[in-house]
């Protein structure tokens, strides 16, 4: 008797224990206790559908991806609603990519991507639309919620890599509530000062429940008292992963909340500009965000009349041959200006931290992040007006407040003399010939002839991109492209797969250095496979130019500085473009001609492996 009533207590006991622990396993997941028997087992929608359903709704035309089965559902979806779905050799090329579209486009750029090591790879490019302020939805695909931590495939702790990188992470738990978390994430990516955004989806809230249910195991016929707890647990779980799921919602987009300046501060900053001699803009990438078109911005700009020196995504607002935009010897400028309005610009190692402005300048500071338009002012500059607010409005409407104002000749006269000058030095120095191959300014100046009026430019490297910057002259508004503050090599291959997409009609050109092509150039496979054919010009110099420049006369040595001379036009005829060589000897325009031809009429991507040798145009240049 004794015996038996020990084991009576024991298993009340057991029971006891057990039930306690499943009523916390109960709150940690949020389930219901009782099994809902709601749920359609027969369906087979999934939870992808949803994901789709929101994308189609606020208009997204693309996703780039790396497949991987954590996200499948989504990528079947949105292919079958229209949407395109664009697989790259690479998971970071694939959010360069979105990156692109979202600047090019004034939209948001859309990644997915698997779980572990396919979300680890982007984490550089999720970085630089951080810092380049890109609207950019990243999807990660992770493991079942339920094993999170337990040692499943790809399971990593993924949301505490991207919240430093994100204005907004979430993990789905539920897949009722795939959609009102979309719809969070592609409004936060746009309101305040864009930047990426970053939805974890647990692979059991995007297959289907029956197929959910076999991955979880679940015994219907359970043959022991813990099997049968373990069951009851495990329906719950279930049921209430799948409860609502289907239930209408509103996919529809959220208001995108965006700062804008009073009518009285626009004011007041009127009343500085109408009393200025020598006033300059600086415009950055900012200001080319919406609401305000770039059209209306460039037509504002032309208005006011003002000299202005344009920078990132800016780069091309004026067109080709503005008499107002500015492209050499802007910090002596900047020293006599009286007036400078930072449109959209930030003090950081771009403008010397602030050094480079006189410090007896009235100073109007546009921007809509109040860490950015205060960066360094407590150390090398003051603004007088600091407008916290969307740059492209504020000049539409400054502009507006100065009908009439007209800014002196002479100012706009000696600034371009300047220009003049310095792009005649500039000239002359691509006439010399170096000791082996071609001379860099020379190749450019020669493309810059070429260059059709609907040319987009790529920026992907160092010593030669940075002498492209100083030559070529983007032809209009969103057509050059540039990693941004960042200054992250490996963007070319993404960058130009989206400006592509966006621009199917336009000659899509990747300025790549012959390191930072090493990046990206299996994306030529990519461009093959989804007809999205671009022309790429490497400057093939050997080396990584841009640190040998100090660290030679420096430390006299270039280790780690030392490239081949790569047959990089060979590569690509493997990946399905076509390749030509450019060098000593060689006609530069013939073959820069010869490359838009096969692009233009057999539709296909092509390299020019340009050989090219050493200079003194930017000797001096730094590389931190």
């Amino acid at each position: 008797m004794e015996d038996e009533s020990g084991a009576i207590l024991l298993l009340f006991l057991s029971t006891s224990i057990m039930g306690f622990g499943i009523a916390l396993l109960m709150k940690k997941f949020n389930l219901p206790y009782l099994w809902a028997h709601s749920v359609n087992k027969l369906s087979k929608r999934h939870g992808g559908e949803l994901v789709a359903e929101v994308l189609q709704a606020h208009g997204i035309r693309y996703i780039f991806t790396l497949t991987g089965g954590h996200i499948s559902p989504i990528l079947v979806a949105a292919e079958k609603l229209g949407i395109r779905v664009v697989d790259t050799r690479h998971e970071v090329s694939a959010v360069f990519a979105a990156d692109a579209v979202a600047r090019m486009s004034g939209s948001i750029g859309v990644a997915a991507v698997t779980a572990g090591p396919g979300l680890t790879n982007t984490v550089t490019a999720v970085k630089n639309a951080q810092m380049a302020e890109s609207p950019v939805l990243l999807m990660g695909g992770a493991a079942a919620s339920i094993l999170k931590g337990r040692g499943a495939l790809q399971d990593i702790d993924q949301m505490s890599l991207f919240k430093p990188l994100c204005k907004y992470c979430a993990t789905v738990t539920a897949v009722r509530d795939i959609i009102p978390v979309m719809r969070r994430a592609l409004q936060e990516a746009q309101s305040g000062t864009p930047g990426p955004v970053f939805v974890e989806f647990p692979i059991d809230v995007l297959y289907p429940y029956n197929l959910v249910s076999q991955m979880m195991g679940i015994k219907e016929n359970p043959k022991t008292f813990m099997q049968s707890i373990v069951t009851w647990f495990m329906k719950n779980y279930l049921a209430n992963l799948y409860a609502g799921a289907w239930e209408p919602r509103e996919t529809t987009p959220q208001k995108v909340n965006i700062p804008f300046a009073t009518p009285d501060i626009v004011q007041k900053c009127a009343d500085i500009v109408s009393q200025a001699k020598k006033p300059v803009i600086v415009v950055g990438s900012q200001a080319t965000l919406p609401p305000t078109p770039v059209e209306n911005l460039r037509k504002s700009l032309e208005t006011l009349g003002i000299p202005c020196f344009l920078g990132g995504m800016a780069r091309g607002l004026l067109g080709r041959n503005s008499k107002l935009q500015m492209r050499q010897k802007r910090g002596e400028a900047l020293k006599e200006a009286d007036v400078i309005v930072l449109l959209g610009v930030v003090c950081d190692f771009r403008l010397s931290y602030g050094r480079t402005l006189s410090k007896n300048a009235k100073i109007i500071a546009v921007n809509r992040s109040k860490e950015q338009l205060y960066k360094n002012s407590d150390m090398f500059w003051k603004p007088t007006i600091a407008v916290e607010g969307d740059a492209g409005t504020f000049m539409r409407d400054l502009s507006a407040n100065l009908t009439g104002y007209s800014c002196q000749e002479d100012w706009i006269s000696s600034l371009k003399e300047r220009d003049i000058a310095k792009e005649e030095t500039n000239k002359k120095m691509s006439e010399e010939i170096p000791e082996a191959h071609l001379n860099p300014l020379k190749v450019f100046m020669d493309l810059e002839q070429e260059l059709p009026d609907n040319a987009v430019l790529v920026a992907d490297g160092g010593d030669f991109v940075a002498t492209a910057a100083y030559i070529l002259r983007p032809r209009g508004p969103l057509t050059w492209l540039d990693p941004g503050a960042f200054g992250t090599l490996g963007v070319g291959g993404g960058f130009a797969l989206g400006a592509k997409l966006c621009r199917p009609d336009s000659e899509v050109w990747i300025i790549y250095g012959d390191g930072s092509c090493g990046y990206s150039l299996m994306e030529f496979d990519t461009y093959t496979r989804h007809k999205t054919p671009v022309i790429a010009l490497v400057g093939n110099d050997a080396g990584w130019t841009q640190i040998a420049r100090e660290q030679v006369p420096m430390f006299n040595s270039a280790v780690a500085c030392n490239l081949a001379h790569c047959d990089y036009h060979k590569v690509v005829e493997g990946l399905g473009a076509a390749g030509l060589l450019l060098g000593r000897g060689d006609d530069i325009t013939s073959v820069l001609k010869e490359a838009q031809n096969i692009h233009r009429d057999e539709k296909k991507s092509v390299l020019v492996n340009a050989l090219i040798g050493k200079t003194d145009f930017r000797k001096g240049s730094i590389s931190v």
